[in-house]
């Protein structure tokens, strides 16, 4: 051990510790730290300025906690959907907060924003648009519907029968719209957030496999616990008549959501991380109590959302843990457990957590 500690100190002269108090201290006063050549076991990379974005992420909290108790986790992995680009289903029991918390992300954010209200009798046209005749110019005109903006809130997304949930097939995954042999482009950012509830099925739809898939979240929200029920209970007391939305204030722009979606792409996931996801999605198409698995799809999502997070908690550099953390809401919506194991009350987080642990995490 002490040959082979002698032999270490020999050949790395140029260590981290010595070059840091040489070319790389200014630097650092920078918060940057820029490409360096002075050894070719070294490539020091720029490093990303996240205080903007990380200043940014605790007005927004402070603004849905004026009005939201708890739920901390839940409002975490929505900013990370938004920071990765990515669509959200919320599903819990009615009264839980799903559509409320939805609207004050939105307050918070100056994007365009519009509300669709799920029903049975719902069309595919009363989502995307519909071609009207103009008589003063004899000819068509495509309407817009309310999938044209930023921030969309669907509210009970099961409500509406299959062939519209259709409808938003194209407009989730490509962000444009078909219509009339037509192609619009939607304007960017575009967020989707959708509830459900779990429990009452009658009037309600599935969602196919498909479309789940197109979301990068699905997060379940629980019943708050006893000290939570008695802050939410003082807080309505205290707000009375007024409007829960009137307070929240505005605080990131359009263009800068734009540019933290691009900041969080720069952030660093190390080779070793990168198998540790494929492996992690290759055990869902492997394990036996999996009637399906996930895609290449959900590894992307968990690649993106796993830089998410590392950004939510302004770090440069994605850690096995930030992998954890967004693989059970990214995998739990696109895998189907086997009927068997269902029927014992099996549940694809069980089985998902089952998998991480037993996937070795990379050093």
């Amino acid at each position: 051990m002490e040959n082979n500690f002698e032999n270490n100190e020999n050949q790395n002269e140029n260590t981290p510790e010595n070059l840091s108090n040489q070319s790389l201290e200014p630097t650092f006063e920078q918060n940057i730290v820029e490409s360096s050549t002075v050894n070719e076991n070294f490539n020091f990379q720029t490093r990303i300025n996240l205080a903007p974005l990380q200043e940014s992420v605790d007005k927004v909290k402070a603004e849905i906690a004026k009005v939201i108790v708890g739920q901390s986790k839940m409002i975490d992995q929505l900013l990370v959907a938004v920071l990765s680009n990515g669509h959200v289903l919320l599903e819990g029991v009615p009264g839980v907060a799903k559509t409320i918390t939805a609207k004050l992300l939105s307050r918070t954010l100056s994007l365009d924003f519009s509300r669709i209200q799920f029903t049975p009798d719902l069309m595919p046209s009363d989502i995307i648009g519909t071609s009207v005749f103009d008589l003063s110019k004899s000819s068509f005109e495509f309407k817009k519907g309310p999938i044209f903006s930023n921030f969309v809130l669907i509210d009970e997304i099961n409500r509406a029968p299959a062939k519209t949930q259709a409808a938003l097939f194209e407009v989730m995954e490509e962000r444009q719209i078909t219509a009339d042999g037509t192609t619009y482009t939607l304007d960017l950012p575009f967020l989707v957030i959708a509830t459900q509830n779990p429990i009452e099925q009658e009037g309600t739809y599935r969602l196919p496999e498909a479309q789940l898939d197109r979301f990068l979240f699905k997060i379940n929200i629980d019943y708050p616990n006893l000290t939570e029920e008695i802050a939410i209970l003082q807080k309505e007391n205290e707000l009375q008549n007024n409007d829960k939305l009137a307070a929240i204030a505005k605080i990131i722009e359009k263009s800068n959501i734009l540019q933290f979606q691009s900041l969080v792409k720069q952030v660093l996931i190390e080779p070793h991380l990168v198998e540790y996801i494929a492996k992690i999605v290759l055990n869902t198409r492997q394990n036996q109590f999996l009637y399906l698995g996930a895609s290449p799809r959900a590894s992307i999502a968990i690649l993106n959302a796993a830089k998410g997070f590392a950004a939510l908690k302004n770090r440069d550099f994605v850690t096995p843990e930030d992998i954890k953390e967004a693989a059970i809401p990214v995998l739990q919506h696109r895998v189907v457990v086997t009927p068997e194991r269902e029927m014992e009350g099996v549940t694809s987080t069980a089985i998902i957590k089952q998998i991480i642990d037993s996937v070795e995490i990379p050093r």
